[in-house]
């Protein structure tokens, strides 16, 4: 396993330099729709490194503090307006954990990325279960049937169309939020929203 990361990691940063003088190239050509396209291209590319790279670094390089919560979904909802999605909050104020903030953040937007590409109506909620924090990202989507919820925290897996994980992506949001989640003594667990669609429901400890 870790030779194969390391061949993941090493692969996807040795693909930068040519993406880069694509990038280069298309913006010395003329307007045209295949420039465009091409450049729409080449943005999927660069997205699909860029999750590569994170499921290869995992935690490595990223001290855990004090972080607000409250703030951090604030921001994801920021975030998410400048994409053209509207994100509701119902958030309880001084939610704190013990996290690595850039990696929780990943984690939390890869959640939020997947349920506002399949849905109309995207809701975050955070408050306070005694020793733990949950955070729940509902959404009225087409949800993913309760057999096939495992299957869709497996990197690289392929769901049905109803709602296909990678459509956006190459199929590692769900499987990086679940392995950062866990190394923070979280949980992500899936399930029915009350909004009709899927629930991601976070738990961390305050």
């Amino acid at each position: 396993i870790e030779q194969r990361t390391q061949l993941l990691a090493g692969v996807s940063h040795d693909l930068r330099t040519p993406l880069t003088r694509l990038r280069l190239q298309l913006a010395l050509m003329p307007q045209s729709e295949e420039r465009d396209a091409a450049r729409r291209d080449l943005a999927d590319m660069e997205a699909a490194l860029e999750e590569y790279l994170a499921f290869a670094r995992g935690q490595a390089g990223e001290e855990a503090d004090a972080l607000d919560l409250t703030a951090l979904c604030e921001t994801l909802a920021d975030d998410a307006a400048r994409e053209g999605v509207d994100l509701e909050l119902e958030l309880e104020d001084g939610l704190t954990a013990s996290a690595r903030e850039s990696a929780l953040k990943r984690a939390l937007a890869n959640l939020v990325s997947n349920a506002a590409a399949h849905a109309q109506t995207v809701r975050l909620s955070a408050r306070r279960n005694g020793s733990r924090i949950e955070i729940l990202i509902d959404d009225d989507g087409p949800g993913i049937p309760g057999d096939q919820r495992e299957e869709a925290f497996k990197p690289f897996s392929r769901l049905d169309e109803s709602r296909n994980a990678n459509r956006k992506g190459v199929g590692l949001g769900l499987a990086i939020a679940r392995d950062t989640l866990r190394a923070h003594g979280g949980e992500l667990r899936l399930e029915d929203s009350p909004l009709g669609g899927l629930r991601a429901r976070v738990s961390l400890p305050a």
